[in-house]
């Protein structure tokens, strides 16, 4: 039988974190709410929530399992985000990061970073675009799958040129997860996630993390997580952990349904000029003839939310021009698919398309 690292992505997420089974007891224990901790004698920073929770940890060796190292839960993607960014860069260094990177990281880095002394530069997501801005960089951070335009790009490769110029690699993996992609296998440093999309899947959670290949390398940002209290609490890390379970069946339906919608809408000539679908995940995007025409289609969709966010199991879309952070057509759609029957989802999409 396979031992743990041999088992497949479906499989580690099922199991990932739990405890030896003991007789009488659950699988995944319920979540500790306790502040302080018996803590007698001298004594380290710990005994106490903000520094450590059993549910914490086990939550953790959950996501270290699955992205092949180890693992910081924080309480949101901007939290990990932030810790990656603030903590790990001084006045002096250099940033690389894409212009079309989530709006948050370009707010960190434009006002925030620059203002402390650290080099910004933003550039396309593209691979010679980044390679041309590697020399002299400290960090270079990349999102692939990109949000909103779905570009993919090398991360074997750029994890090669970023060491050579000296900079550490910071991969973006919300979108594809752990469960079709591992950064960290792929030679990049550190990963950060938001596991308020398809990790967790169910809309109802606002957690991140940040995982590295060695405990080591994440030594600083578990200082600057207790210092600064970004911490979750401990049912949404529960109720996260619990999620995990199921990460490979919504992620394959999702990706299912996907494919479906990207062979309807590519053989329509009313959106198939601007039909992107990276083949893998379940977002995909693509460009009506108006801002008035894509609000209809929002409007006239019975199974498909008009929200922001993606990765849950119920199928959601948004313009995403409205947000005012992407250079995107007022057209433009972010399609987020769900678990629901993909027969079911492709005719309330083409119905909407219709009318």
């Amino acid at each position: 039988m396979n031992g743990p690292a041999e088992r497949r992505p479906g499989t580690r997420a099922v199991h990932a974190g739990l405890p030896p089974a003991r007789d009488g007891e659950p699988f995944l224990p319920g979540p500790t709410f306790a502040a302080p901790f018996h803590l007698a004698g001298p004594g380290v920073p710990a005994g106490y929530g903000r520094y450590e929770n059993p549910t914490y940890a086990l939550y953790e060796q959950a996501l270290g399992e699955l992205e092949g190292g180890a693992a910081l839960a924080f309480a949101s993607g901007m939290a990990a985000t932030s810790a990656v960014l603030l903590a790990l860069l001084a006045p002096g260094d250099v940033l690389v990061a894409p212009d079309d990177a989530y709006p948050g990281v370009r707010r960190i880095a434009t006002e925030h970073l620059e203002p402390r002394g650290v080099e910004v530069r933003l550039v396309a997501s593209e691979m010679t675009a980044i390679r041309s801005a590697l020399p002299g960089a400290d960090l270079a951070w990349i999102e692939t799958p990109a949000n909103p335009g779905l570009t993919v790009l090398d991360i074997a490769a750029l994890a090669a040129d970023a060491h050579a110029s000296g900079a550490r690699l910071v991969v973006d993996n919300t979108l594809a997860t752990p469960y079709l992609q591992r950064p960290l296998g792929l030679g990049a440093d550190l990963v950060v996630v938001s596991g308020a999309k398809a990790l967790t899947g169910h809309s109802d959670l606002i957690l991140g993390h940040v995982a590295a290949r060695d405990a080591e390398t994440l030594a600083p940002l578990l200082d600057w997580r207790g210092l600064h209290g970004a911490i979750p609490g401990p049912f949404e890390t529960w109720l996260a952990h619990r999620s995990l379970a199921t990460l490979g069946v919504r992620v394959e339906r999702q990706q299912a349904n996907a494919q479906a919608l990207y062979e309807l809408l590519s053989g329509r000539g009313d959106v198939a000029a601007d039909v992107r679908w990276p083949s893998m995940g379940g977002v995909l995007c693509f460009t009506l003839a108006s801002e008035e025409r894509a609000e209809a289609f929002l409007a006239a969709c019975e199974l498909v939310a008009d929200a922001t966010s993606f990765g849950g199991v119920h199928s959601s879309a948004e313009r995403r021009v409205r947000w005012g952070t992407d250079a995107v057509a007022p057209g433009f759609v972010r399609f987020s698919c769900g678990v629901e029957d993909t027969a079911d989802l492709v005719a309330d999409v083409e119905r909407a398309l219709e009318l």
